[in-house]
Parts: structure tokens; sequence; C-alpha cells
């Protein structure tokens, strides 16, 4: 009887102690942190020997889209992000199942990942009044072939291109609602293989987005919580471009500083 008794003191004992434990660690936190430094070394994704980098539909996607000549950008000042020939402030973000990823004669080659293929930028880039512009393709898959993810102040917001069954255009994410549920909302037909131009500008008070000549995106964002989805694409904080069960052709990375917005802002019924 005294052994039950003396069992049972010691249970509620260490109850006791568990719940201090939890009170003296407080609440936890679900704020994103960012990853540490990549090491100087971990520049390519491996394949495996024998392993092919593209399916072979793919392949003949990519060949047909390197004919196409690449874009100029509208307006002056543009500056050379990336020329996709070498690594020099890239780095391939080691996602489990991510897809192959190589530099092909300038050409960022993202294969599909299970879900998610990245690349994330190493070296420091504004926070606002700058615009970035590249091209894009899909080769295979039917999710998004571009999601560029980038600061916004404080924040960061991807833009998604391609995403939730092949067509939808948007930002990720406006006051927590992501790309598929929010005033930027839009959704456009995109052909394997084509290049598609693709830019955007931050400035402190708008989102601005274009894709080709359409403009996609003129958002007021002053007083509105901006932030990246949940999940894996966190890790192309601050500037990164990922695809998500799609393989992907990224070429002639550009940024340049600008000084406000380059529209009116979108009118409200």
């Amino acid at each position: 009887m005294n052994t039950q008794h003396s069992l049972h003191g010691w249970i509620a004992g260490l109850a006791v102690v568990a719940g201090l434990a939890t009170a003296c660690r407080g609440p936890v936190s679900h704020e994103f942190r960012p990853p540490p430094e990549p090491p100087s070394s971990a520049n390519t994704a491996e394949i495996e020997e024998g392993e092919p980098m593209l399916p072979a539909d793919a392949l003949e996607t990519l060949d047909r889209a390197r004919n196409q000549p690449p874009a100029s950008w509208p307006g002056n000042g543009w500056q050379v992000l990336w020329d996709c020939r070498s690594w020099a402030g890239w780095y391939v973000i080691p996602y489990a199942g991510r897809g192959a990823v190589e530099l092909q004669d300038g050409v960022l080659v993202m294969g599909m990942g299970s879900p998610f293929t990245g690349v994330r930028y190493t070296n420091d880039f504004p926070h606002t009044n700058y615009e970035i512009a590249l091209e894009a393709a899909r080769l295979s898959g039917s999710d998004f072939f571009c999601g560029l993810t980038v600061p916004v102040g404080e924040a960061h917001c991807s833009l998604i291109v391609g995403g939730w069954g092949g067509g939808l255009v948007g930002i990720s994410s406006l006051d927590g609602y992501d790309a598929s549920e929010n005033e930027t909302t839009t959704f456009h037909r995109f052909e394997k293989g084509r290049w598609y131009r693709i830019r955007m500008r931050v400035t402190p008070a708008r989102l601005e987005a274009w894709i080709d000549d359409e403009q996609v995106v003129n958002v007021n964002i002053e007083g509105r919580r901006i932030s990246v989805r949940p999940g894996d694409i966190e890790e192309c904080i601050p500037l990164g471009i990922s695809c998500w069960q799609t393989a992907a052709a990224i070429r002639n990375v550009r940024w340049r500083p600008v000084t406000g917005p380059a529209s009116p802002p979108p009118r409200r019924f």
C-alpha cells in the first residue's frame, strides 16, 4: 500500500516538473529563421551516374527553347544579376527530392523535383525600390515553373507563375492568403518550351509584375502583411527561384534600381 502511494506521488511529481518546464519555455515561435549560409563547396546538385538530366521530351523542349533569342527589357539601367554561366553568388537549395540542376551555356536547367527544386542568391540585394527580370520556360510538368521569391522591405513574397494545375499567376502571400486566394490571382495559358519574360517591381507602397508585355500584378501593399507561403519555399528567402513538380529553364536574370511604381494605382470600384 505504501509502495503504491509512493509510485503515485512520483508520477505526480514528474507531471509537475514537466508542466513547469513547459511554462518556462513560453509560447512556441513559428517565425521563419533564415537558413545558415551555404558552404562554398555546395554549388551543384548531384546527378546519379547514368541518370539523365531530363526525360527525352523535356530535352527536346529545351532544344527548341535554345533557338529562341533572349529578350530585351524596357527602360535603362539594367544590370546582370546572373548570366547562368557560373555559380558565383548562387546556391542550389538542398531540398529533399530535388531534381538535378545544371548550368548549360547560359541557361539554368532545373529538373523536376518531388516536389521542389530551387536556387538561392547568396549576396546582398536591395529590399525595395528595385526591379528584377528573368526569362523562364516550362520544360515538363504542369505546375509552377517560376516561383520568384524576393525581399519586400523587411518581409518577402513570391511571384508564382504557372501554379495550381499550370495556369495560375499571383503573389504569395498577402495577409496570409496565397497566390490562389487573393486579389492578384489570374489564370493564363503557358506553352511548354516558350520563354516568358517575367518582371517584378518592388517599391514601398506597391508590388507590380509583368509577363511579357501584360501587367499581371498591381497591388497596394501599404498596411498589408507580406509573407511567403509557409513551407519549403521559405528556403528561397531572401531571393530565390524555384519550381514545383515541374522541370524549368531560366536565363537572362537582371535587375535595376527604380524610384517608384511604374503604373498608376489600381482602380477601386
